[in-house]
């Protein structure tokens, strides 16, 4: 069957959100264009990488492009919605791919599929028909920061750390490692 790659070249919004309660969330990263919706499933950590790692190419466009970037992104293009209801999961992400396109100055963010096997680093950001299915988004330098700015404060909205391993703190409880097990007494 060939593979289904979903295009968003100016999506209304493509945004990171979780569905469930703290400690027991699933991340979702949804693209909406007019009336289509494509929702994913991606891990935590992947939200807070693909975030960390779109700052750094604006920072390398900006210096090597000379592409302008907003030190703020303004109010009118920060999404603080939740996530577009019914959220029904296209895929689980597998390998993510971050470019820029500088025919259009976007930034074009792939998610591809999770595969049984290893994925061939050429059918990211390509049309081949052979892969695994893919979501591709095209955002501005502002879409971009304003996309990796909601996907912190997503990924930072979850449990606090433990002052002493920063594990996350359940509100049942927290066997911490560091306490080794062994608690002085005021006693001893």
């Amino acid at each position: 069957m060939a593979r289904v790659i979903h295009v968003f070249r100016q999506p209304d919004r493509f945004v990171a959100g979780t569905v469930g309660q703290p400690g027991d969330r699933v991340f979702y990263l949804q693209a909406v264009e007019s009336a289509r919706t494509v929702s994913v499933t991606i891990e935590k950590a992947q939200v807070a990488v693909l975030a960390e790692r779109i700052g750094s190419l604006l920072e390398e466009v900006h210096r090597r492009f000379g592409a302008e970037l907003p030190e703020d992104v303004p109010d009118e293009v920060l999404d603080a919605d939740p996530l577009q209801i019914p959220v029904e999961e296209e895929f689980r992400v597998g390998t993510m791919g971050l470019g820029w396109d500088a025919e259009t100055r976007a930034v074009v963010i792939e998610l591809l599929a999770v595969t049984e096997g290893e994925v061939d680093e050429s059918v990211v950001l390509d049309d081949t028909d052979e892969g695994p299915d893919a979501v591709r988004v095209f955002l501005s330098p502002v879409e971009a920061r304003a996309f990796a700015e909601r996907a912190d404060r997503v990924v930072n909205a979850g449990r606090k750390p433990c002052p002493l391993c920063a594990e996350p703190l359940d509100p049942e409880g927290h066997v911490c490692p560091r306490q080794n097990g062994y608690r002085r007494t005021e006693e001893g």
